[in-house]
């Protein structure tokens, strides 16, 4: 990287002077290291304890909910989200899903002689309609939600796209990734549209790194944890090193996957060699110099 490039592109990391690609990937991993050993953060904490409280609908209520209101993103009962702080609207329909209604049966005496901590026994006894309201139709004290990466990229995405199409790797925009922000198919990646400038660069370094790392051989070698920890690893390194804003975005999704810092430490290596490669794509091209400027002056004609 050009001297030139490491002033306009990189934000140094505790440095009055700016740091060699290398340093500065270092630096970077070295933070999100120290992230992930402090425990989840305050953010993620809040979020998990809410999303808890989400019920796991069955196949046939998912296509019910998805039926009645094709929009719905997060739905509960009526004093579900009363307990979260949030009122249902008034004249809000409610989507019906079938509710199990669960009974006691009472075994026979001798049965229960022979266990009685078994004496009864929990069975279904059938069906009953109930409703849910997505949280579209409430309102009241926000939803907890992680971190986000802030900032600007300025024209890191057109340059990254750009290697992108050098390498083979096709780019779309998609209105709906099924709740992703985006989605690697190997040879092809897609971004959810509507993002902010920098969750667009950040998810499209993810992306990327995806494409570069777990393909092929090493994609069966690697769990989904190890996967998405490297590459949202690589998100994070590059996403620092252009000026984005991050703080604890990356060590919260990585926690998300029960990803930690031994498991990085371990990919540190293919994390390193993956960033470097991307942040070499977006450095600036270099313009022709002339080969004989009319200004420059000799070395013996500058004043000591």
């Amino acid at each position: 990287m050009s001297s030139n490039a490491t002033t306009n592109n990189v934000t140094t990391i505790d440095s009055k002077k700016p740091l060699t690609k290398q340093e500065l990937i270092a630096a970077n991993i070295k933070l999100l290291i120290e992230q992930l050993e402090a425990g989840k953060s305050d953010a993620l904490t809040n979020y998990l304890t809410a999303m808890s409280r989400f019920h796991n609908y069955s196949f046939g209520n998912v296509l019910e909910i998805a039926r009645q209101m094709p929009t719905a993103t997060r739905v509960a009962g009526f004093w579900t989200w009363k307990n979260m702080g949030r009122s249902v609207n008034a004249g809000a329909k409610g989507i019906r899903i079938l509710a199990p209604m669960i009974g006691v049966r009472r075994k026979k005496n001798k049965e229960a002689e022979k266990d009685i901590t078994k004496q009864n026994e929990r069975v279904l006894l059938g069906f009953r309609n109930a409703y849910v309201f997505d949280v579209s139709q409430t309102n009241g004290v926000d939803l907890p939600s992680m971190h986000e990466v802030n900032g600007d990229p300025g024209e890191n995405i057109e340059r990254l796209a750009a290697f992108l199409n050098v390498q083979g790797i096709q780019l779309v925009y998609r209105d709906d990734l099924q709740g992703a922000l985006g989605k690697s198919y190997g040879g092809r990646i897609a971004i959810l549209s509507g993002q902010s400038k920098a969750e667009e660069f950040s998810t499209l370094v993810h992306e990327t790194a995806h494409e570069m790392m777990h393909k092929a051989e090493r994609r069966t070698a690697t769990t989904k944890t190890v996967r998405e920890l490297e590459a949202e690893a690589v998100a994070f390194v590059v996403g620092k090193a252009i000026g984005l804003i991050n703080g604890t975005a990356s060590a919260d999704y990585i926690q998300l996957y029960q990803g930690n810092a031994s498991l990085l430490a371990e990919s540190l290596e293919v994390i390193q060699q993956t960033a470097n490669v991307i942040l070499s794509a977006l450095e600036p091209p270099v313009q022709a110099e002339d080969s004989e400027p009319a200004t420059a002056a000799q070395p013996e004609e500058v004043a000591a």
